[in-house]
């Protein structure tokens, strides 16, 4: 499954839809990504692919300092799933994967 590009995510979270644009690459079978949004990027962590589940870890200090995790679903060029920030209730993430011009 491919999952390599640019997603733009909408994270509907307790203070209002936050947008954020996530990248992902893959070298060999290691996967490799960075999130951006809200005037910062920072590197994906502890990026796993099982099938079209994607999770992972990222460190964000805008508009607060959390730590995420995210687990999504991915379908083709789409994914949906949660972003969980410690013991906070989980918010609802959709994506799209951007399509780059030709």
């Amino acid at each position: 499954m491919s999952i390599e590009g640019i997603w733009d995510l909408t994270i509907s979270t307790p203070i209002g839809k936050i947008k954020a644009e996530v990248e992902l690459r893959r070298d060999g079978d290691l996967l490799s990504g960075t999130a951006q949004g809200v005037g910062e990027q920072v590197p994906l962590r502890e990026l796993a692919l099982d099938g079209n589940e994607l999770t992972w870890k990222q460190a964000v200090t805008k508009p607060m300092r959390l730590n995420l995790a995210f687990a999504v679903t991915i379908a083709g060029e789409s994914l949906s799933g949660t972003a969980k920030a410690g013991r906070l209730p989980a918010s609802k993430v959709i994506g799209q994967r951007r399509v780059l011009p030709a």
